[in-house]
C-alpha cells in the first residue's frame, strides 16, 4: 500500500494534472478530444494500480461526487459564455428544438433496442439506460469547437448545454416514475420546473446584490460554495437544480438585460465585471481539474473484457447508427444542407457516466454490460475527432485556395499597374516630343513675324524705289 501514502497521492495527483494539461495542448493539435485520453491514462493506471494493490478499490463514491461537481462547473462555464441578445433568439430556440428533438428520438430508438437485444430488459428500464446514451456532452463538445466559425461553434455551446439540461430532467422524471407515490405525472413535473426557474431566478438576484457589497477579496470559492449548495438542497427538493446554476450563469453574464431601466441604480458595475471576470477564470480551472480526475477515474473503473463481447459490440453500433440517422434527419429539417461537421460533432460523456451511476437499483438490469456504455463514449468521441480533422484540412484547403487566388490577383494587378505605367510613360513621351515641336513651330512663327520689323533698311530701300503719290 506504499503507493497509496500520502506524499505518493500528491506526486500522482500532480501528475495527472500536468499530463491532462498536456493533453489539451495535444488535443488542439490533433483534434483528437483529451476525455479519451484521460480514460486512456485511466485505463493503464487501473493495470498499475492492480500490480501493486491486489484489492480491487471502490471508487464510485468519489466518482460520483466528482461527476456532480464537474456537471456544474461545465454547466456554470457554458452559461458564462452566453449572450442574450435579441438577434440571437432564433439560434438559441433552433438549437433548443434541435437538442430535444434528438433526445427525444435518439432514447426512444435506442431504448427499443436495448428492450429487444438485452435479456430482463423492459420498456421502462429500458428508456431509463437509454436517456445517458442519448445526451450530448458538453465536457466533450465545448472545448473542441473553438476552431469552427463562430455561428457554428454557437450553436453546438448552446445544443450541448441544453441537451445536458433537459437530459438531465429526463432522467430524473422518468426516475420518479419508477415509485408511483412520488410520481406526479407531466403537469406536476411542468409545475417543479416553473417553481426551480422563480427559485433560480430569486436566487441569482440576491447572490449578485449581496456578493458586490462584500468587500472580501477571496469570496469567489464562497459563492460556488453557495451555488452548490443550492444545487444539492434542490435535489433534496427534487427540483431541476441544474437549471437554478443555468439561470444564475445567464443572469451574472447579461446584468443589463436582466436590471433594466431604473433597477440598474442597484448595480455596481465595476464590482459586477470583477465577480463576472474571476468566477469565470474559477470555474474554468475548477471544471478542468474536476473533468480531469473524473475521466480518469471512469477509465480506472472499465471492465476492458467487456468491449470484446460480441453482442456488447452489436447493440453499441445499432445504437450508434441510430444517433447520426436521427442527427441528419433534424439536422436537415431545422438547418438545411450545411450540415458538417455538425452532424458527427455528438459525443457522449461525463453526463452519460455520471447518469449510469445515478440509475436506482430497483432499475437496475444485471443483463446489460457496462462495455455499451465505453463503446459508445468512445466511438462517438473518435466520428467526432475524424470530422474535425477532416474540416480543418477542408478549411486549411480553402484558405490555401484564397491565399493562391490572392497571389495570382496580386500578381495581375501588378503586372496590370506595371503595364499602365508603361503606357503611361509612352504617352508622357511623346506628350512632350509633341510639345518640343509646338514650342518649335511657334518660335520659328515669331522669328517670321519680327523679320521686317527689325530691318528697317529694306523698307526705306523699297520707298525710295517706288515712292509714295504725292
Amino acid at each position: 500500500m506504499e503507493i497509496l501514502s500520502s506524499y505518493n497521492l500528491i506526486i500522482e495527483a500532480s501528475v495527472i494534472v500536468i499530463l491532462s494539461f498536456w493533453f489539451n495542448g495535444l488535443s488542439k493539435k490533433t483534434n483528437i478530444p483529451s476525455v479519451l485520453m484521460l480514460i486512456a491514462l485511466g485505463i493503464i493506471l487501473q493495470f498499475v494500480l492492480g500490480y501493486f494493490v491486489p484489492e480491487k478499490l471502490d471508487l464510485s463514491g468519489g466518482l460520483e461526487i466528482l461527476g456532480i461537481v464537474g456537471l456544474i462547473m461545465i454547466v456554470l462555464e457554458a452559461a458564462l459564455e452566453l449572450e442574450l441578445k435579441r438577434e440571437k433568439l432564433v439560434p438559441i430556440l433552433k438549437a433548443t428544438a434541435i437538442a430535444l428533438i434528438g433526445l427525444v428520438a435518439s432514447a426512444w430508438v435506442a431504448a427499443l433496442i436495448l428492450n429487444q437485444f438485452v435479456p430482463g430488459m423492459d420498456m421502462q428500464s429500458a428508456l431509463l439506460y437509454a436517456t445517458p446514451l442519448s445526451i450530448l456532452s458538453s465536457a466533450i463538445i465545448i472545448p473542441s469547437v473553438s476552431s469552427l466559425a463562430a455561428h457554428k461553434k454557437e450553436f453546438h455551446i448552446y445544443e450541448s448545454t441544453f441537451s445536458d439540461i433537459m437530459g438531465i430532467m429526463m432522467f430524473y422524471f422518468l426516475v420518479g416514475r419508477l415509485n408511483p407515490v412520488e410520481d406526479a405525472g407531466v403537469a406536476g413535473f411542468a409545475g417543479n420546473l416553473v417553481l426551480t426557474v422563480v427559485i433560480a431566478l430569486v436566487a441569482s438576484y440576491a447572490i449578485i446584490l449581496i456578493f458586490q457589497r462584500i468587500k472580501s477579496q477571496a469570496k469567489q470559492f464562497l459563492l460556488i460554495a453557495v451555488l452548490l449548495l443550492l444545487y444539492a438542497i434542490g435535489k433534496k427538493m427534487h427540483l431541476s437544480s441544474l437549471i437554478i446554476i443555468l439561470i444564475f450563469g445567464l443572469v451574472i453574464a447579461n446584468v443589463k438585460l436582466f436590471f433594466p431601466g431604473k433597477t440598474a441604480i442597484f448595480l455596481e458595475n465595476d464590482k459586477i465585471k470583477q465577480i463576472y471576470h474571476e468566477l469565470h477564470i474559477i470555474t474554468l480551472e475548477t471544471a478542468f481539474i474536476v473533468r480531469t480526475f473524473f475521466f480518469v477515474i471512469f477509465g480506472m473503473t472499465i471492465v476492458i473484457s467487456s468491449l470484446f463481447s460480441t453482442s456488447v459490440a452489436l447493440i453499441s453500433l445499432l445504437i450508434i447508427a441510430s444517433i447520426y440517422l436521427i442527427r441528419w434527419v433534424v439536422l436537415r429539417l431545422f438547418i438545411g444542407k450545411d450540415i458538417l461537421p455538425q452532424l458527427f460533432i455528438a459525443p457522449r460523456g461525463l453526463i452519460t457516466v455520471l447518469l449510469f451511476y445515478a440509475i436506482p437499483k430497483e432499475a437496475q438490469v444485471a443483463g446489460f454490460e457496462s462495455g455499451i456504455l465505453l463503446f459508445v463514449i468512445i466511438a462517438t468521441s473518435l466520428v467526432m475527432t475524424w470530422a474535425m480533422i477532416k474540416d480543418k484540412r477542408k478549411m486549411g484547403t480553402m484558405l490555401d485556395e484564397i491565399d493562391e487566388e490572392l497571389v495570382a490577383r496580386n500578381q495581375a494587378e501588378d503586372a496590370l499597374r506595371e503595364n499602365n505605367e508603361a503606357d503611361r510613360s509612352e504617352e508622357d513621351a511623346a506628350e512632350e516630343t509633341s510639345l518640343e515641336s509646338r514650342a518649335d513651330i511657334t518660335e520659328k512663327g515669331a522669328e517670321t513675324k519680327e523679320g521686317p520689323e527689325e530691318n528697317g533698311e529694306d523698307d526705306t530701300t523699297l520707298d525710295e524705289t517706288f515712292p509714295k503719290p504725292s
